[in-house]
């Protein structure tokens, strides 16, 4: 037995409504269930889940744990800039692709990625890295 995916993202947020602007409304996640306490937005496979938690929310600030949304690569300009004007940026991008990492209204880290698991082992094949290799093609699955 063993895990078989990733089944559903919560975060907790101070203010549902405006974490629906920016979900929902910024990134064009699509509302599946909306309560007074919470809303299910998706986006391809993923299942976020938003839970209202009026007393505040508590975000690690300094540790590099975020979610990284898939972004088309057509698509990512015109949504990078959208987000870039309203949301504030954590850090630079480093990463193969193109990337912005933002924060949402509660301090959230994100990032809107283009590539995946394979274009990055792809990337570190071409580039040595430190890394110990598990899998020697390029999907990563072993």
């Amino acid at each position: 037995m063993s895990v078989r995916g990733l089944n559903h993202v919560t975060l907790s947020v101070s203010d549902l409504d405006r974490a629906l602007a920016f979900y929902r409304d910024l990134l064009g996640m699509r509302l599946t269930l909306h309560s007074p306490n919470g809303a299910y937005l998706v986006a391809g496979s993923l299942w976020l889940c938003l839970h209202r938690q009026p007393d505040g929310v508590q975000v690690p600030e300094n540790d590099y744990s975020h979610i990284a949304f898939d972004v088309a690569e057509a698509d990512f300009p015109s949504l990078a800039a959208r987000v870039a004007a309203v949301a504030p940026c954590w850090q630079p991008n480093s990463s193969e692709g193109l990337s912005l990492y933002m924060l949402d209204p509660d301090g959230h880290r994100l990032e809107l990625h283009v590539g995946n698991l394979a274009s990055r082992l792809s990337h570190y094949r071409q580039h040595p890295h430190p890394a110990r290799w598990i899998s020697r093609d390029d999907s990563g699955i072993s």
